[in-house]
C-alpha cells in the first residue's frame, strides 16, 4: 500500500504523518509530494497534513487549495482515491470543495494545543473500522481555527447521512459545551464525504501514535487502512 503526503510551504506535520504511515504500512510506504507538482503519483491514500500552509494568510487553507497539486488531489478523490485532511488539511479540503462547511477562528480567539476527548460516531469509514462505535478516545488538537461552521441544512444533512465521524465530548462521553474546545457547531471534530472515502478532522492522530508520545488512540486510524486492505 502506497501513500502520498502533500507538502505545502508551512506544513509542519508532514513528517509526523510519514513516520506513522511508514510504521503501519511498512518502511518507505509514504512519499512526500510537493505542492507545486502537477500530479500525485498513483497512490492508495493521499494525506493533506497539518501545519500553517502559506502562513495561514488570507484564510486558513484558502491559498493551499489552489496549489497546482490540489487539482489532481481533487480529481483523484472524486475518482475514488481515499483522502484524509488533518487540521490544516481539513481546512484545505473544505476550501477545495471536497468537504462542506468551513473552519473559523476558535470561539476563544486563542490558539489551543492540548489533548481532547472525542467520540467515534461512525465506524464504517476507511479510517475508523478498527474503533468501536461510541468509543471515547484521546487525540491532541493544535489550532487557532478549528471552529467548524456550516448552515443548518448542511449540518442536518451531515447528521442524517451519518457523516459526522468524530465529535468533541467531555470525559463522560457527552457532547457538552465544556467538552467543545473551539466552539464547533454540534461539537463536530471530523466529517466525511458521501462515499465515506474523504475524511477531514481537526485533531492530530499522528501525535498520539505510540506509547512514547503518551498514547496510542491515534494509531488505529492508520491501522484501519490495513484492515480495509485485508478485508
Amino acid at each position: 500500500m502506497k501513500a502520498s503526503v502533500i507538502v505545502f510551504p508551512g506544513s509542519n506535520c508532514d513528517r509526523d504523518v510519514k513516520v506513522a504511515l511508514d510504521k503501519v504500512l511498512g518502511p518507505g510506504s509514504a512519499r512526500m509530494v510537493w505542492h507545486g507538482d502537477a500530479s500525485v503519483p498513483a497512490s492508495d491514500l493521499i494525506v493533506v497534513p497539518g501545519g500553517f500552509s502559506y502562513g495561514d494568510y488570507l484564510r486558513c487553507g484558502a491559498m493551499a487549495a489552489h496549489s497546482p497539486v490540489m487539482r489532481d488531489v481533487v480529481a483523484k478523490a472524486k475518482a475514488g482515491t481515499p483522502v484524509i485532511g488533518i487540521c490544516n488539511g481539513f481546512q484545505i479540503l473544505t476550501e477545495a470543495g471536497l468537504l462542506p462547511g468551513v473552519l473559523m477562528r476558535n470561539a476563544s480567539l486563542k490558539f489551543i494545543c492540548r489533548d481532547v476527548t472525542l467520540k467515534v460516531e461512525q465506524t464504517d469509514t476507511l479510517f475508523t473500522r478498527t474503533y468501536r462505535k461510541g468509543e471515547v478516545v484521546t487525540i491532541p488538537i493544535a489550532h487557532a481555527e478549528g471552529n467548524y461552521f456550516a448552515d443548518t441544512d448542511t449540518l442536518d444533512r451531515l447528521e442524517g447521512e451519518g457523516r459526522v465521524v468524530f465529535r468533541y465530548v467531555d470525559a463522560a462521553g457527552n457532547a457538552t459545551p465544556e467538552g467543545n474546545p473551539n466552539g464547533a457547531q454540534r461539537n463536530i471534530a471530523g466529517i466525511c464525504d458521501e462515499k465515506r472515502r474523504v475524511l477531514g478532522m481537526m485533531p492530530h492522530p499522528e501525535r498520539l501514535f505510540e506509547p512514547m508520545l503518551g498514547g496510542t488512540d491515534g494509531r488505529r486510524l492508520f491501522e484501519s487502512l490495513i484492515a480495509k486492505a485485508a478485508a
